[in-house]
């Protein structure tokens, strides 16, 4: 029998791309499906969120999901990878450094605990904490077979120093802007944020999607050109930073 999307509460975006908002940080994963294939954006908040992710993803695509993208090291994003065995793992070049400098692994632990992830859980990501294995400099061209290809482009730094964006091209174009575009709450600056570039970051997500694409942010409701280009302006007055 064939499940649709809104039976497993996603929300369909375009033909084959879909994405679905999270318990608890309302952190948001993609998915783009291909010929056999199937890219997933994101991997959620812990091992249990992560194996959910899976089954519902490779429940929707009718096959098992053969690539990830996270789009920048924070815990709801990664800490779920490791559920994801067998896939090819892509993300911004530097983040597979960082993942892998004890500190980092151990802010990441302290960030989760501290935003209510249970400890247990914290200890069991970490411990199995997957680095990309295939890291995006500039722009990578992903094949997903049957004439669907996605565009992995690392538009960062902003909200953090490795930031990555997933275009999904068609009618319409779907941008996943990770954390850089935020619509349930004021984007989120954190220690690791590079301010004086986040605008920046903006400009070149609304040069890769265009005025007509729709926009994934990695917490809230999907948006338009119209509410990134005003959350670029935002930021810029926010952070003082030149128009």
């Amino acid at each position: 029998m064939t499940v649709t999307w809104e039976e497993l509460g996603w929300q369909r975006v375009a033909a084959g791309v879909g994405r679905c908002r999270l318990p608890v940080w309302d952190c948001t994963a993609g998915l783009v499906v291909g010929a056999e294939t199937a890219l997933l954006v994101d991997a959620g908040s812990s091992l249990a969120e992560g194996a959910r992710l899976r089954a519902q993803a490779e429940s929707l695509a009718g096959h098992r999901v053969t690539h990830l993208a996270l789009t920048h090291p924070h815990f709801d994003h990664v800490f779920g990878a490791a559920a994801f065995a067998g896939a090819e793992v892509f993300g911004p070049v530097g983040m597979d450094t960082l993942l892998g400098q004890t500190q980092a692994r151990a802010e990441l632990r302290a960030d989760a605990i501290r935003n209510g992830l249970e400890a247990g859980r914290a200890d069991e990501a970490v411990d199995s904490l997957t680095h990309p294995r295939h890291l995006v400099s500039g722009e990578w061209t992903l094949d997903l077979g049957g004439g669907r290809q996605v565009l992995l482009a690392n538009v960062g730094p902003g909200h953090t120093a490795h930031d990555l964006a997933v275009l999904v091209p068609g009618s319409p174009e779907v941008v996943f802007c990770g954390d850089l575009v935020e619509e349930s709450g004021d984007p989120q600056a954190g220690p690791d944020a590079v301010p004086s570039h986040w605008p920046a970051a903006l400009d070149r997500l609304l040069a890769l999607g265009g005025g007509d694409a729709l926009y994934v942010p990695g917490h809230g409701a999907v948006v338009d050109a119209a509410f990134v280009r005003a959350q670029r302006d935002a930021l810029a007055r926010r952070f003082g930073v030149s128009p």
